[in-house]
């Protein structure tokens, strides 16, 4: 499907101030966005239980004080965002952070109910680090954002200019405070869900994801997601514009990091100056915490991770080829398809030494991207 121009919403002030703006722009897409996927928790398609929608409401309630202890800034501008809205805390949290909540949901409801159900897996997203060394000096960040097909409408730019933080310009979608993002320090940042088995009463990736891009070096945006007690299973990277780069297999009850540049670690599978990364764990440690994957799923996530890097073998690496990679039809670019109706809908590229952005709304492979800087 052909799509507009991709929305740019610009927030500025005290992080309240930022919420308020936020809401006050899409007031109605976001309580709609929000209920949507408070249902698509509660019939359980995708936690493997099945619950009511109070059950659902107060388990993401039980999740405010961690969001809370983490960032109290960012929880400021959830409640400007739900008071513009008229969403709850917990109806904001699912709406930002869905793919963490149904990890919670999942691992929470087997203890409390002493089941072993199991969750149907989301195949989305495949990201890549291109070192600086393969792409003319100057590297490249960049992924497609793949989920439910009903989710695409609600993409747009967040472009926020918060009181004493960095400016930074992130592919998100209405309602969520953060997704992939670059800011005016030079750092970006992104991410492909995982599965994990040990989901937990926590902090969901969106608050992580901002909380990094509020970060002036590439230090303390590493430590915002080492220390931080996630809710759920997430694959982050980052990469800066001096070049420096990470991918971190992120899950609430271990991690993996892994350097860009630093060879072969424990499975991660690249050649020499690119990081590619799908959706299934690659390390022994955080594969003992991942929820098992059906064969067909499993092999949809690999055909991905080496397509990927199939891709990115031709030196040197420009912006063309890696909008080409986005749009490959073969495995990277999703269609949409039963039973789960995911697919792409986006994708954002960065270049951190230059502050170049591009990106585009809908799938890759039937929208242009735009041009915009930082």
């Amino acid at each position: 499907m052909k799509r507009d121009k991709i929305r740019v919403v610009e927030l500025s002030g005290t992080a309240y101030e930022m919420g308020q703006q936020h809401g006050t722009a899409y007031p109605q897409e976001i309580r709609r966005y929000a209920h949507e996927r408070v249902e698509l928790v509660a019939a359980g398609q995708w936690t493997g239980h099945k619950l009511t929608t109070d059950q659902v409401l107060t388990l993401a309630e039980e999740c405010i004080p961690a969001h809370e202890a983490y960032s109290p800034d960012l929880m400021a501008e959830t409640r400007g965002l739900a008071d513009a809205t008229g969403l709850t805390l917990g109806e904001a949290i699912i709406a930002s952070g869905f793919t963490d909540f149904i990890d919670t949901v999942h691992n929470v409801y087997n203890q409390r109910q002493a089941t072993t159900l199991t969750a149907q897996p989301i195949d989305d997203c495949t990201a890549f680090i291109v070192a600086d060394e393969i792409a003319d000096g100057a590297g490249f960040f960049g992924q497609t954002w793949d989920m439910h097909d009903t989710a695409t409408e609600f993409v747009i730019l967040l472009n926020c200019k918060q009181t004493y933080m960095p400016e930074a310009l992130m592919f998100t979608t209405v309602g969520c405070v953060g997704q992939i993002g670059m800011n005016s320090a030079g750092i970006a940042v992104g991410i492909n869900n995982l599965m994990g088995a040990d989901g937990q009463v926590g902090v969901t990736w969106p608050f992580v994801v901002r909380k990094v891009l509020q970060q002036d070096n590439i230090d303390d945006a590493l430590a915002c997601i080492t220390d931080a007690d996630l809710a759920g299973a997430h694959n982050f990277l980052l990469f800066d514009k001096t070049g420096r780069g990470y991918n971190i297999e992120a899950m609430p009850t271990h991690q993996h990091i892994t350097e860009l540049g630093s060879g072969l670690s424990n499975g991660i599978v690249r050649q020499s100056g690119s990081i590619v990364h799908t959706n299934h764990c690659l390390v022994p440690e955080t594969i003992a915490v991942a929820q098992e994957r059906p064969p067909e799923s499993q092999t949809s996530s690999e055909t991905r991770l080496t397509r990927g890097y199939e891709l990115l073998e031709q030196h040197p690496v420009t912006i063309d080829k890696l909008i080409d990679l986005t749009r490959d039809p073969q495995a990277i670019c999703v269609q949409s398809k039963p039973p789960f109706h995911v697919e792409s809908c986006g994708a954002a590229i960065m270049r951190p030494k230059t502050g170049d952005f591009w990106a585009v709304w809908g799938l890759p492979s039937e929208n242009e991207y735009e041009h915009f800087t930082i």
